[in-house]
């Protein structure tokens, strides 16, 4: 009887024991990079250049959050332009990129965590204009503002259609405004934040053609444990309201 107590209580405790983290490298360091794409990820004061604390926005914070109760150490660089730090990550192990849309096209270059944030892509015009489409396809004959390589900016192209695309997304809302383009194609709520930077109020959503989620991208070599466990830490995170309304009323 003893040793039936014994052994009932043995299988217990390693039943109601907590799954130990399967062991990464000694030293392993996610290397995560991102951009200014505000209100999700951006530099104090708008610099093209940030490290660490002085990175904020909606998804740094969740990013940073996520690794921490991950037990997962790494590091955060804000840079320019948006090709290089996409093509780091594509190249490199062990890194990561934030903020991303998972298109069809990106899909199996990566592995996802998230999603940790949503946005809409939307096609605005300038002030005073009352133009409404119902299609991407009826914009053909205006021309569209873009920033280049972006899901946006791509998601137009594959409709057919050739944006102007600039280097910063914010030098379309100047371009919109001064007559060099009809249409400006951008993320809802990123233009609301570029608008409200610069005054500038009236303008109007012309169409909503997509909503999406947005992801950390990380390295397809990066180990199948990190990506448990990041997931897993978002997970509960979004239990207590990280990504939504609660947690970031700016995102409302």
């Amino acid at each position: 009887m003893r040793r039936l107590l014994a052994i009932t209580l043995l299988f217990s405790s390693i039943i109601g024991a907590p799954l130990a983290h399967a062991e990464l490298p000694q030293g392993y360091e996610v290397v995560l990079q991102t951009e200014n794409f505000p209100p999700f990820n951006m530099a104090d004061g708008g610099k093209n250049f940030a490290k660490e604390e002085h990175i904020q926005g909606i998804s740094a914070v969740t990013v940073q959050e996520m690794f921490k109760r991950a037990g997962i150490a790494y590091s955060m660089t804000l840079r320019f332009p948006w090709d290089r730090i996409y093509q780091a990550t594509l190249d490199s192990p062990n890194h990561g990129l934030f903020s991303t849309s998972m298109t069809d096209a990106r899909r199996p270059l990566f592995k996802w965590v998230g999603p940790i944030a949503q946005y809409e892509s939307v096609l605005l015009s300038a002030p005073g204009s009352t133009l409404k489409l119902t299609s991407l396809e009826q914009a053909k004959d205006y021309t569209i503002g873009a920033y280049k390589s972006s899901a946006v900016s791509q998601r137009v192209e594959a409709q057919g259609l050739t944006p102007v695309n600039s280097l910063r997304d914010q030098e379309n809302l100047q371009k919109l405004l001064s007559g060099k383009i009809d249409l400006w194609a951008t993320s809802d709520p990123v233009w609301r934040y570029y608008a409200k930077q610069e005054g500038v109020g009236g303008l109007n959503t012309v169409l909503v053609f997509n909503s999406a989620p947005l992801y950390l991208a990380l390295n397809k070599e990066t180990p199948d444990e990190v990506v448990t466990r990041l997931q897993n830490a978002l997970d509960e995170m979004k239990t207590e309201g990280y990504g939504t309304c609660v947690k970031h009323p700016e995102l409302c």
